[in-house]
């Protein structure tokens, strides 16, 4: 007699198989594999779940729209409002509600209807030189259109991410014919054409091409563990400046849960991991970053740069407001 497998024993396979595959879940990222092993290792020490990370460099949005139900990610991690709005615009997210999640992301980090959870922010400032630049000298992003700036301001490219985001800000607090003053101002001020990362225009400060830089703050702490950029950092120091009716722009580091998540229990326990006081403070020391958990502290090293009032515009706001940004900026030719 022949035995062959039937519909019932092909389902008790998967049922036994099932445990297994429960604990584990699986995370699209675009940070680095290095700042990522510290929260992941913690995770999976503390529940027991694997955690499974794919790096990605680019292409997120497009990879999650090919996969579609398909798609073996059941959460998205990345930087900057931009990117998790895009993924959130593209359909490729669902809404997340928790009492441990609503306790631990203010309202201004999280998407109103739950599609993205904000871990960590960083603040969008000036970095002026030591030498050339005098305390209080730049108090404000208004200030950077002032002619006082000319030939003494460097950036990276005004299309950038980063600086979008900053854009969006100022267009939200001061509307679209101020905003083109502005942008205006600022290219008109600028020392060289729109280039590089933010550090590259830390070490302009310092070879003398320029006096004043925008940037991130995280990128102070990147620099001060590179032996050579140590030196870049030591000429300049940071300056938190603020919007004339609001507070220093900050961008964010979040996660999301993707439509089609098959591990959505485990999913939700590893959000509400990420964004508990324990993690956060892993996550912003390894990156120099500011955990946004009530009762959370910065590092060290990033408490030491000083204080400052974040905006407290709420990040979505912004992200809606991404696409006039960037026509503006194209329409002064910023990078031009």
């Amino acid at each position: 007699m022949t035995i062959r497998p039937t519909a019932f024993a092909s389902g008790l396979a998967l049922m036994i198989a099932a445990p297994a595959f429960a604990q584990e879940v699986n995370l699209y990222s675009y940070r680095q594999p290095e700042l990522m092993a510290p929260l992941t290792d913690a995770f999976t020490e503390e529940t027991g779940i694997k955690v499974n990370v794919a790096h990605l460099d680019k292409g997120m949005v497009e990879r999650l729209t090919a996969e579609g139900d398909r798609s073996p990610a059941d959460l998205v991690f990345t930087v900057d409002i931009s990117r998790l709005a895009a993924v959130v615009e593209a359909g490729l997210t669902q809404p997340v509600q928790s009492e441990t999640l609503e306790a631990n992301v203010p309202a201004a980090y999280h998407d109103p209807e739950g599609h993205w959870w904000g871990l960590t922010t960083r603040a969008r400032i000036i970095y002026a030189s030591k030498d050339r630049v005098a305390e209080g000298d730049v108090t404000t992003y208004e200030d950077l259109a002032d002619p006082k700036w000319e030939g003494r301001i460097c950036t990276r490219s005004g299309t950038h991410a980063y600086n979008v985001a900053l854009v969006a800000a100022y267009l939200h607090h001061h509307g679209e014919e101020a905003t083109l003053e502005w942008l205006e101002g600022v290219k008109s001020n600028l020392a060289r054409k729109p280039q590089g990362n933010d550090r590259a225009q830390v070490k302009a400060i310092w070879s003398g091409e320029c006096d004043i830089s925008i940037g991130n703050t995280y990128y102070m702490g990147k620099m001060l563990e590179d032996e050579e950029q140590k030196e870049w950092a030591d000429s300049v120091r940071i300056v938190f400046p603020t919007f004339e009716n609001g507070g220093a722009h900050v961008n964010i580091s979040g996660v999301a849960m993707t439509k089609s998540a098959p591990n959505k229990e485990n999913a939700l326990k590893m959000m509400e991991f990420l964004t508990s006081p324990k993690a956060q403070e892993i996550y912003a020391e390894a990156n120099y970053e500011y955990p946004i958990a009530p009762g959370s502290e910065p590092a060290e090293l990033v408490a030491s740069w000083g204080e400052f009032e974040a905006d407290d515009v709420n990040l979505m706001d912004l992200a809606e407001l991404r696409p006039q940004a960037l026509q503006l900026i194209q329409q002064v030719d910023f990078d031009g």
